[in-house]
């Protein structure tokens, strides 16, 4: 079995490692379900921050894997999100190599549509790549995929973690006015996603300093393999100033939308492309549901040792009316109807506490019933049963209740005196009042 990690998270197998930690394969016991965890690879001061920056991002979108929950346990650290078994855009291009025009433009119109979602909530990813794309396992059906890690990601006006004239990022994916040093904004993001788009068309990890001197002399003529109508978008992406791009994602997406509607027939009829599992199959000891329980051992709420002794304990017991080997007897249960021809009937009783179990075992003791609740063999709790006086009309029914006397007299008259006094100056105070 895995590292159980604050009592609640079970470290399964590592499936990945981002900027500031390793990410395992992980069992959620209370949620009963398997999730992604990130735990902290460093302890110190400056990656915790940002561990702490990207654990607080809550934005709820569905193509945005946004951190669901933290926990922390002595000196670690860990925050997990849903489990994706897909893969990334960078394994997707792994396997299929350069992709169907078609699928590009679904797949960036995802991407698009989450990163509006984050622009919405003022944050600027700035590390948006095909590493951080992250796919769920579809197979031959629709594409679903989510945009990830925001470990450097920052809101619009707060301080920045890194030093003047540092960059932070992944080489090749920076936006012009990035690596002048500029402040992180939304403009730098939709560069990265038209490079992240020549890259799904191409298979080619892009150059941004060779793109830089492309577009030197204007929009260069589209790459080999991208169609005319969708270099017109992605050409405005990659532009090199901040203001001659696209202002939004939203913008990219109608820009998008209306280009597909420009491709050939023939770019619509690619290959299939399946999006496989690429995080593999459980470890021994670990199923579908959660950790399995070792072989031979009792599942859980199974006790085989209480089940035989209760078993036992039924075998030896003895029947009604007959002695055991101690010489002790078991008296039957009283009949709830009465005896026939007798004096006093059995009271009519109320529902059990407890339904009937077998493991229930009654005896008399000292003319009082005994009974082990179930569940707990070992416990018995004493109930004495009186035998019901006839009502007057003959039949059974409820025992008399008996009444508390009162407080003595010579107490409750003073008491109820001062009582009186008590309300008579609270009316005259406020009349006077």
């Amino acid at each position: 079995m895995g590292e159980i990690f604050a009592g609640r998270y079970e470290l399964v197998d590592p499936i990945g490692r981002g900027g500031v930690g390793a990410v395992w394969r992980a069992f959620d016991h209370r949620r009963r379900r398997y999730v992604a965890a990130k735990v902290l690879q460093q302890s110190d001061a400056h990656t915790l921050l940002r561990f702490v920056r990207e654990q607080a991002l809550r934005i709820d979108h569905p193509h945005v894997l946004a951190p669901a929950s933290w926990a922390a346990d002595d000196d670690k650290v860990l925050f997990t999100m849903d489990l994706m078994t897909g893969g990334s855009l960078s394994h997707l291009i792994g396997d299929y190599g350069p992709l169907p025009p078609s699928h590009v433009c679904l797949l960036l119109d995802q991407l698009l549509a989450g990163l509006q979602a984050v622009h919405d909530e003022g944050v600027v990813h700035r590390d948006i790549k095909p590493a951080n794309i992250l796919l769920e396992a579809t197979g031959t059906n629709r594409p679903h995929l989510r945009l990830s890690d925001f470990g450097i990601a920052m809101r619009k006006g707060e301080p920045r973690l890194t030093e003047a004239n540092y960059v932070v990022g992944t080489p090749g994916y920076f936006a012009p006015e990035q690596l002048e040093g500029a402040e992180p904004d939304f403009p730098a993001d939709l560069y990265a996603v038209g490079l992240v788009g020549l890259y799904l068309l191409t298979a080619v990890k892009p150059d941004s300093q060779a793109l830089l001197e492309q577009f030197a002399g204007g929009l260069p003529p589209a790459p080999p393999g991208v169609p005319e109508p969708l270099w017109q978008v992605l050409g405005t992406l990659l532009q090199p100033a901040p203001e001659a791009r696209f202002r939004t994602a939203t913008g990219v997406r109608k820009s998008l939308a209306a280009a597909r509607e420009l491709l050939p027939d023939s770019t619509l009829e690619g290959e299939v492309v399946e999006i496989f599992d690429q995080i593999g199959p459980l470890p021994p000891g670990f199923g579908p549901n959660g950790p399995e329980p070792a072989r031979g051992a009792p599942s859980p709420g199974s006790f085989p040792e209480a089940s035989a002794a209760a078993s036992a304990e039924a075998s030896d017991r003895p029947a009604d009316g007959e002695a055991s080997a101690t010489g002790s007897f078991r008296l039957a249960p009283p009949n709830p109807q009465g005896s026939a021809g007798s004096s006093r009937a059995t009271p009519a009783m109320g529902p059990a506490p407890y339904p009937a179990s077998a493991e229930t075992v009654g005896e008399t003791v000292g003319g009082h019933a005994t009974a082990d609740l179930p569940g707990s063999p070992a416990t018995r709790s004493l109930t004495a049963v009186s035998p019901a006086a006839p009502t007057p009309h003959g039949t059974t029914g409820p025992m008399p209740v008996r009444r508390r006397p009162g407080p003595p007299r010579a107490v409750a008259i003073p008491v109820l005196l001062l009582a009186g006094l008590c309300v008579v100056f609270g009316v005259w105070s406020l009349l006077t009042a």
